[in-house]
């Protein structure tokens, strides 16, 4: 089994890592929040498993995850699309990824949806998963474990996901970090940043057409010398306030 991620701040690797190493504790991981990711291309056969897990941004799969994805070719290899989401909604994602899987020689046998804290508005599911996210993703899991058993060696039935085919548009987060005064020019965030966005010869600069708002330079900062605008973080807050407010539970379909 593989577990291929894209989790700039770390709550959807740990949410993939529940479920996949519950089906699967010698899952080999491919992390495709680096830029190089290791072990591409890669080609699985039918007797493989693929777990994909990625963010959801604004209803979506971020477009970089997608574009990597493509890199693992399977042939007709049982895979497990894996959206996770800061506790708005996850809306066209799950579907979006499971169609990108299939694209690439998959065939989809269980998504789940589940949720971590929201990578912004921290105030939102925060510390998620926890204890009680991990119980019903190990249940998933098991789920899912027997599914595989029962199909392997065969091609499984078709899945079907919540989404709305016409994806709903996304045109960005005007979130973007900056450097503050207490940056030393170390290097991490340019280092790390999933899209190029922070020059390695001048990690205080951020290109703001490349930046996709994933929060990871802020998450990966040794210094904490990264920030996105505190009124415009509260603005949001507020904004979303009726739509997250409410614990929403993850989902299985299978």
């Amino acid at each position: 089994m593989y577990i291929a991620l894209f989790s700039p701040t770390g709550g959807t690797r740990k949410a993939a890592e529940i479920i996949g190493r519950a089906i699967d504790p010698q899952a080999v991981e491919i992390d495709l929040s680096k830029t190089q990711a290791e072990g591409l291309p890669l080609e699985l056969g039918h007797d493989e498993v693929l777990l994909a897990a990625v963010p959801v941004f604004g209803g979506r799969v971020p477009a970089i995850a997608i574009e990597r994805l493509k890199g693992i070719t399977g042939h007709d290899t049982p895979a497990i699309p894996v959206v996770v989401y800061g506790n708005r909604d996850y809306d066209d994602a799950l579907l979006e990824l499971k169609s990108a899987l299939e694209s690439n020689g998959f065939r989809p046998v269980a998504g789940i949806a589940c949720i971590a804290e929201h990578s912004i508005m921290h105030v939102y599911a925060t510390g998620r998963p926890d204890a009680s996210d991990e119980e019903v993703l190990k249940r998933f899991a098991s789920q899912i474990a027997a599914k595989l058993k029962q199909i392997k060696g065969g091609i499984p039935a078709p899945i079907e996901v919540k989404g709305n085919p016409d994806y709903k548009p996304y045109n960005g987060v005007p979130l973007k970090p900056h450097a503050t005064r207490d940056c030393n020019r170390c290097g991490t965030c340019a280092a790390l940043c999933p899209v190029g966005a922070i020059p390695l010869d001048n990690p205080q600069k951020t290109d703001t057409k490349k930046c996709i708002s994933c929060m990871r330079c802020i998450a990966v900062c040794p210094h904490q010398a990264r920030k996105v605008s505190k009124l415009k973080v509260a603005l949001s807050t507020r904004m979303l306030k009726k739509a997250c407010e409410v614990r929403k539970e993850p989902e299985l379909f299978i």
